[in-house]
């Protein structure tokens, strides 16, 4: 049996738990369908949730239908919750979009039509309400042809009028349907995967009226990944049982997870952690039943997991995800009398856990504790969650904006921590990035500056703290941050040092960068009388939003555009004064963009970055013994390194990694040179379609390279005086000099393909009781010379000829560690020199087929 989880996504009271419950109903894991007003529904099984009258938190069922197994994620429709409805995109294999009939495509439902477009989810539209009083097709069909696409098609039309029209959709719809006349499932599940078809299906959840019809199209055409053996999964979300339990949500995306199985992943703070599921479970509603193993397409609550979080990816799914939906309000947090800030500040991190939308900080500067939110209604939620659980009646202060800051163009940072016996450098590049990017993190910096494991911690740190802006201390956002260069001592430096160098890296940059402030900014909706459009027009206007042009219908006008929170947030109760009680205004976040106010803003908060002590972009260097602060703004006199140095270095290794690339193709086309490729670098894995081809060509070296004389560039190396020079060669030789000849042969068969050059293997003939012959070794030559010759001599010979018009260079005398000019023009390179060039070859090679079998590439 099939496998597949679908979402169901809704505005808020467009009919979501309704359409929930039918399903149940409809595919019989439910005698009868409970209702949200009746506070029985099957889904809704929170006390809080029965008590508002809406879905706060994501909810499991399992039901199957036909030929396939469904799990059902029913998720929050109020906007203040979106963020938990976002975490579940990352593993429903389809969603199913609930919009009234006779409200058609809201404001919330452009937000989540956007973000099910982000991760790429196919989806199927349910218009609910159909039987209630100003429902009609044209008008739903219209709105959401104007608010997703013309993609969006109506299932229930007449067959040979549906069939033209999802003709349209796709070349693929349409080549087929002029051959056959028809088309068939697999080409229409297509088009629903890539996103060219929206199926709608209208009816009414609560008379049960079009679910079968909705259940029939979602399990006919909803796309599935192919059966992986190797195990993976996502982990989306984070809870815990009634007796207090830590419950790990995650989809199985490959292979099976058992009982008992050792889970390998690191945790938020970049920490390492092995760990033993303990126990798996299959949430039904509120009903848990324990199994064995889970496997691929199921949906579980591990427990053993203490590291987990939403977004992280186990197994062979690696990366995680950036949430587009951000929260706009920060409350200042008060504790109830006789509890600690800190204490406090541990319970709200574990909610912090479970819904990562709250940001929650305590500024040690202030001693304030802080909690960012979407909203009043969560607040609430928050407040009665913190009461029931921890027994903490907290309370909240005035709500704040919650700004963002950025910069306007790119700028470099660098920080140095140097105390007595500690040390670290780091230089970071900060760039801008388009709005709502969030942040981005990598590295242009050569591992010839820096190893890779302090590389790694460096990323760490970057991600590990919220670093705030230089105008307002608000949370930095919409950059990008790489990592130029670095250095560390190899007594001196812990891993506490380099995150100090990091942080004040940020922030240098930061303060020679042009920042900008940001705010947040609602997508809004508002119906009033057409009277009073004129009147809300200026008031936005005013606000600093932006309108698109208004629609009337009858006498009601409909004006849609966005506006800043701070200005729009309380604007509810202007419409209702201006109105007389007839307007409606519907708001949803959209992100952030350019603070209108930012003078003020800037003024009024009483920011000052050389204050901040918690946040210095000062750094530190040892001076008789001792640290001294050095100022931000001349630090960079007293650096150690510098990041033109990391740029150069990055661009050989990249130089380096493009002949890699080259030379593994060439193998890949030549059989013979494959068989010694992998004969020294093992098999190189073929399962997936792009295995030794990259989809985009390596970008070319923007650098003006160096005249060389005509033709390919020749390499003589002295065989043996090679193998007697390189120690791994020469034990080989002292057992047999025939398997030390064989290996050097191959290596540097290999190390020709990636140098691109013709080499030419000499060998002494008093080793070979042969007369002089030369021979084709895969992409090589290798030449024994006659009785009375040496190496040397025939080298010589031979470069002399091959000077005029070539650059030659030879491998020899281990005795020679500079380069010189020979004779004869030709370069000479040391034994141990070229074994340095071979080795770094080789590594690059090993690395690009490391990325290419992990499919990094």
């Amino acid at each position: 049996m099939k496998r597949a989880v679908i979402g169901i996504l809704a505005h808020v009271d467009s009919g979501k738990t309704t359409l929930s419950e039918g399903i149940l109903y409809k595919s019989g894991v439910i005698r009868r369908p409970g209702r949200v007003d009746h506070k029985d529904a099957f889904l809704d099984t929170d006390a809080i949730e029965r008590d508002r009258g809406i879905t706060i938190f994501s909810k499991q069922a399992v039901f199957e239908w036909k030929d396939t197994a469904f799990t059902l994620l029913d998720t929050p429709g109020h906007v203040d919750f979106s963020g938990e409805t976002e975490r579940t995109l990352q593993v429903i294999d389809g969603a199913v979009l609930v919009v009234s009939g006779t409200d058609g495509v809201q404001s919330h439902t452009r937000t989540l039509a956007g973000l099910l477009e982000r991760y790429g989810v196919p989806v199927f539209v349910f218009v609910n309400k159909m039987d209630m009083p100003g429902a009609r097709k044209d008008f739903v069909m219209n709105s959401l042809t104007a608010a997703i696409g013309p993609m969006c098609i109506d299932l229930t039309k007449p067959e040979q009028e549906l069939s033209e029209e999802l003709s349209l959709c796709s070349e693929e719809l349409m080549e087929e349907y002029l051959e056959s006349g028809a088309l068939s499932d697999r080409t229409v599940a297509a088009a629903v995967a890539e996103r060219r078809l929206i199926p709608v299906v209208f009816g009414s959840a609560l008379k049960l009226e079009g679910i079968e019809k909705l259940l029939d199209t979602v399990e006919r055409y909803i796309p599935l990944p192919p059966q992986e053996k190797e195990f993976s999964a996502r982990v989306y979300k984070i809870g815990q049982d009634k007796s207090g339990a830590r419950l790990t949500y995650m989809k199985i995306t490959g292979g099976t997870l058992s009982v008992r199985d050792t889970l390998e992943y690191t945790d938020h703070t970049g920490e390492k952690k092995q760990e033993k599921v303990s126990r798996i479970r299959i949430y039904n509603g509120e009903k848990a039943a324990l199994t064995e193993s889970a496997e691929q397409g199921q949906v579980c609550a591990v427990l053993g997991l203490s590291g987990a979080y939403a977004g992280l990816g186990l197994g062979a799914a690696g990366g995680g995800y950036s949430p587009v939906l951000e929260p706009v309000l920060t409350y200042s947090v008060v504790p109830p009398e006789g509890m600690d800030d800190h204490t406090v500040l541990g319970y709200l991190k574990t909610l912090e856990e479970e819904d990562p939308t709250m940001a929650v900080a305590y500024d040690q500067r202030l001693r304030e504790l802080t909690v960012a939110l979407m909203g009043e209604v969560q607040a609430e939620v928050v407040k009665r969650i913190m009461k029931d659980r921890f027994s903490a009646d907290i309370s909240y202060g005035q709500a704040r904006i919650a700004y963002r800051e950025t910069i306007a163009a790119p700028a470099e940072g660098a920080g140095h921590f140097e105390p007595l016996r500690h040390y670290a450098e780091v230089h970071l590049r900060l760039e801008p990035l388009p709005r709502n990017s969030g942040l981005r993190f990598g590295s242009d910096c050569s591992e010839d500056i820096l190893s890779r494991s302090w590389q790694r911690l460096i990323l760490t740190h970057l991600k590990e703290k919220t670093h705030l802006g230089v105008l307002t201390g608000s949370p930095i956002t919409d950059m990008r941050i790489t990592l130029t260069a670095g250095r560390a001592h190899i007594k001196h430096t812990e891993g506490g040092d380099f995150r100090q160098a990091t942080y004040r890296a940020v922030r240098q940059g930061l303060r020679y960068a042009e920042s900008v402030l940001l705010e947040p900014y609602y997508r809004f909706r508002l119906e009033i009388p057409a009277g009073c459009t004129g009147r809300a027009l200026t008031d936005i206007e005013r606000m600093g939003g932006t309108v698109e042009a208004p629609e009337t219908d009858g006498e009601t006008a409909v004006i849609t555009g966005t506006a800043p929170v701070s200005k729009m947030r309380m604007y509810h109760k202007d419409v209702a004064g201006y109105s007389k009680g007839s307007g409606n205004l519907s708001c949803t976040v959209c992100g952030y963009g350019r603070c209108v106010d930012s003078e003020e803003v800037i003024s009024a908060s009483g920011y000052d970055p050389d204050a901040d002590t918690f946040n210095t972009a000062d750094s530190v260097f040892c001076s008789h013994g001792s640290g001294q602060i050095v100022p931000w703004d001349r630090a960079n006199d007293y650096m150690h390194v510098s990041a033109e140095t990391g740029r150069r270095q990055y661009q050989q290794a990249e130089e380096l990694r493009a002949r890699a690339d080259s030379f593994v193709k060439k193998a890949a086309a030549d059989e013979e040179l494959m068989e010694i490729f992998e004969r020294t670098y093992g098999k190189i894995g073929r399962k997936k379609p792009y295995a030794m081809r990259t989809p985009k060509e390596p970008s070319k070296n923007k650098s003006k390279p160096r005249p060389v004389p005509k033709g390919p560039e020749y390499l003589l190396v002295d065989g043996y005086n090679i193998i007697f020079a390189w120690d791994d060669l020469k034990k080989l030789a002292d057992k047999s000099l025939d398997l030390a000849r064989s290996e050097l042969i191959n290596r540097l068969s290999n190390y020709q393909g990636f140098r691109d050059c013709e080499l030419i293997l000499v060998f002494d003939a008093y080793k070979i009781p042969e007369p002089q012959h030369s021979e084709k070794n895969g992409s090589i030559s290798v030449v024994y010379t006659r009785e009375a010759e040496t190496a040397d001599t025939y080298i010589e010979r031979t470069a002399h000829q091959l000077v005029k018009d070539h650059r030659v260079r030879v491998a020899t005398s281990d005795g020679m560690e500079q380069v010189i000019i020979l004779g004869s023009g030709a370069l000479r390179v040391s034994a141990q020199e070229f074994r340095r060039e071979v080795e770094s070859a080789e590594r690059a090679i090993r690395e690009y087929i490391e990325r290419l079998n992990s499919g990094r590439l």
